[in-house]
């Protein structure tokens, strides 16, 4: 072999080599997993980025930042879902960036819905205003996820809650509030032992929140990610 054929081969092996690691360091990044370290146990949560990338994107970023350490799980309705991420121990709300975009629709089309195990993002009823508060589905709550419009504009026939609705443009479907839902992002892959116990604490009253709030506090040591 001559020398300008074994440099050609050599540079096509380092380029190899370099594309496989730029491949294994890519699915390294897309691959995340966090682990919330809570007073009754660790739960492991699997995050889907290829399916709600600029919400695992948010949440991650709240991780990395610390936020969720020390906040608690200030919402608990054993037959629905458990709710944090918002509120320290003492019922302060931590500050939050700016809302995150909602992706609920496109990660149901990629095949996220609200059942027992997933993970989503709490808001008010404002679609738009999700930021750092999750809940883990502990249910069947699929009545949670957005409501699929069928094609067409105007849209020839749409039911919703038992009442159809002829010609509806499009538009208007589309950014209605009660039909966005919920965006599910994860879901648990270990840890739904924890859950099932944070599910069932009694509840009550505390701090602004009149009900549903666990009596003994339940706790978000960390969030650190894993994989």
């Amino acid at each position: 072999m001559n020398y300008k054929s074994f440099t050609a081969l050599a540079r096509t092996a380092v380029a190899c080599v370099a594309l496989y690691s730029v491949a294994c360091l890519t699915q390294a990044e897309v691959v995340r997993q966090v682990k919330l370290a809570t007073s009754q146990g660790d739960i492991v949560l699997e995050l889907y980025p290829e399916k709600a990338p600029k919400t695992v994107e948010n949440f991650v970023q709240y991780v990395k930042d610390k936020h969720y350490d020390g906040t608690i799980f200030h919402r608990v309705i054993g037959s629905f879902m458990i709710q944090g991420g918002g509120f320290d121990a003492n019922y302060v709300q931590k500050p939050t960036r700016a809302p995150v975009v909602h992706e609920g629709r496109a990660a149901m089309e990629k095949g996220l819905h609200n059942v027992a195990g997933t993970v989503a993002m709490a808001r008010t009823s404002d679609p738009q205003s999700a930021s750092a508060q999750f809940f883990i589905n502990v249910a069947d709550n699929r009545r949670l996820d957005p409501t699929f419009i069928p094609p067409g504009d105007p849209v020839p026939e749409f039911e919703f809650n038992g009442e159809v609705f002829k010609n509806m443009p499009r538009a208007e479907l589309l950014n209605a509030r009660k039909l966005f839902g919920y965006t599910v992002f994860g879901k648990v892959i270990s840890g739904m032992d924890v859950v099932d116990k944070i599910k069932a604490t009694p509840t009550g009253a505390g701090g602004p929140f009149g009900t549903d709030v666990p009596k003994t506090p339940i706790l978000i040591n960390s969030a650190t990610l894993v994989k």
